[in-house]
């Protein structure tokens, strides 16, 4: 890895916490970010922080009867999942919750929203391998994707949205046997899955309100998975790539650039890494048929952050570099990754 024009990853604001966090998203439109999680006796928090030049200030906290394990924004309404298996939906500004339901049997482990066009809808991924996709305007689920009855049911533990563009809409799933699953909302089917061997800790596409482009996912193991969606010839273009030596948390595309991506590093490290397309996209197969090329990954730069697991982690929107972070250690950072208008 050639580091001399290499992004640096810069440690800005450090703040220590009093509870362990799993989410940390920006308010959008802010210089605030919201830290979730559950504190030593067991019930959730809500922290919301003031970023200033020289500190990060708690500005609000709001307690939840629930440790809380994933959160997303709904445009100005923030989305969460806790650890009883309930969905609820939060005005951060009034305290009011606009929307809450028993959405699994047993912990959310992920949860996505997407609402640029089309209706408002969450998906939440659980323990009980069930993934749901909600409509906050009703109780009931719009779909449900039920784990066949076995012995030993896989635990969804990510979802996405992507393909959110026109009328369309599709969800990935990830689970902690392998399964990678695409469903499509509009044609209300299975398109495609696949099973990469280890367990899927992160799932994202490197933007949602576009056509489906790439999909990347993370597993207990140190791999990368980048799958080309473009193209399907019995499956899609894709390669593995060994990232950190340990788990990857999950993964997270840069806003303004959707070919760079960081992870998050089971041993605190936070790598940030560049896709770049090959010289064709598609090729033709021995039959004339389309077939899907992969580029490649690079390494950019990498660094430790946090003493443990790195357990969540956002970009700015609007600020190129800048992102808010959280760790098992129980802090959370805010850093600035320079150079990314290079790339």
């Amino acid at each position: 890895m050639d580091t001399t024009n290499a992004p640096q990853i810069i440690e800005h604001l450090n703040k220590s916490l009093n509870f362990t966090p799993f989410v940390t998203r920006w308010i959008p439109g802010t210089a605030k970010f919201v830290l979730c999680g559950q504190p030593p006796k067991a019930n959730g928090i809500i922290e919301i922080l003031q970023l200033n030049k020289t500190e990060l200030k708690t500005i609000q906290s709001i307690e939840q009867p629930k440790g809380i394990k994933c959160g997303q924004f709904l445009d100005n309404l923030f989305a969460f999942g806790d650890f009883d298996g309930k969905l609820k939906v939060l005005d951060l500004e009034t305290r009011k919750t606009t929307f809450e339901v028993k959405a699994h049997d047993q912990i959310i482990n992920s949860i996505d929203t997407c609402f640029n066009i089309g209706a408002p809808e969450i998906v939440t991924g659980s323990r009980d391998g069930c993934v749901r996709v909600w409509d906050p305007r009703q109780a009931a689920p719009v779909v449900s994707l039920e784990p066949i009855e076995k012995d030993v049911i896989p635990d969804a533990w990510s979802v996405s949205f992507g393909n959110s563009y026109n009328d369309e809409r599709v969800i990935a799933c990830g689970y902690d046997n392998g399964d990678i699953k695409l469903f499509d909302l509009k044609q209300n089917q299975l398109i495609w899955d696949t099973n990469v061997k280890n367990g899927i800790c992160g799932i994202e596409f490197d933007r949602k309100d576009i056509q489906m482009n790439k999909l990347i996912a993370t597993t207990l193991e140190s791999k990368i998975n980048v799958f080309d969606l473009r193209t399907f010839n019995n499956g899609y273009a894709s390669l593995t790539h060994e990232g950190q030596k340990s788990t990857i948390w999950g993964v997270k595309h840069l806003p303004q650039n959707r070919d760079l991506f960081a992870t998050q590093g089971g041993d605190g490290a936070l790598n940030i890494y560049k896709y770049s397309y090959p010289s064709q996209r598609q090729i033709q197969d021995a039959e004339g048929k389309p077939k899907g090329v992969i580029g490649k990954l690079e390494l950019l730069n990498k660094q430790d952050v946090c003493q443990q697991p790195i357990s969540s982690l956002d970009w700015n929107a609007d600020k190129l570099g800048l992102a808010c972070l959280c760790g098992l250690d129980q802090t959370c950072k805010v850093i600035i990754v320079t150079k990314l208008n290079l790339y």
